[in-house]
């Protein structure tokens, strides 16, 4: 275990400072995704039928207020379903850019050791192109995996955001 966190502090170090903060970022990035499939799996489901339930309790389900009614419950729910979508795909969006961030700050390194010590001592060269090419990588990881989750939310929140507007049923035909 000692080894492993060893091995981390150094990729941090080979990576520079601008890797801590994609790490930070990812971190939040994901927390926020764990909690939003913790909701839809664990907390929606009774909120969703709670919903329901208060709906068919209703003796009026085709009137103009009774539509309207649907309408702000369903509306709700899915606010409820898409809350905290914005700042995982802001986060996600945020990763290559701190990636290209970790580049620049590489080559400034690999630039002032150029002016330094010449361009011929690749050695010294080598820990700003680390700190080049690191957190690039890193960026495009934690884009990627966030990219591919927050795809699958969205997914899960429109679908059953229409699910629970498809299990209130309203009489004579009336507005969705």
């Amino acid at each position: 275990m000692s080894q492993m966190i060893l091995d981390v502090q150094a990729f941090l170090e080979t990576g520079g400072g601008v890797l801590n903060f994609i790490g930070l970022i990812t971190i939040v990035m994901w927390t926020l995704m764990l909690e939003r499939f913790y909701y839809f799996y664990r907390v929606f489901p009774g909120v969703a039928e709670g919903v329901q339930r208060d709906w068919q309790a209703r003796d009026d389900h085709s009137s103009w207020a009774a539509h309207q009614i649907r309408r702000l419950r369903v509306s709700e729910m899915r606010m409820q379903l898409e809350d905290g979508l914005a700042y995982i795909r802001v986060l996600v969006a945020l990763c290559p850019l701190l990636g290209l961030l970790g580049t620049v700050t590489g080559m400034i390194e690999v630039f002032d050791v150029m002016a330094i010590a010449g361009s011929g001592n690749a050695k010294a060269m080598a820990g700003g192109v680390s700190k080049a090419t690191i957190p690039t990588m890193a960026g495009m990881v934690a884009a990627l995996s966030g990219l591919i989750l927050s795809a699958r939310l969205e997914n899960f929140a429109a679908d059953e955001g229409e699910r629970l507007a498809d299990r209130l049923e309203i009489e004579h035909g009336g507005e969705d």
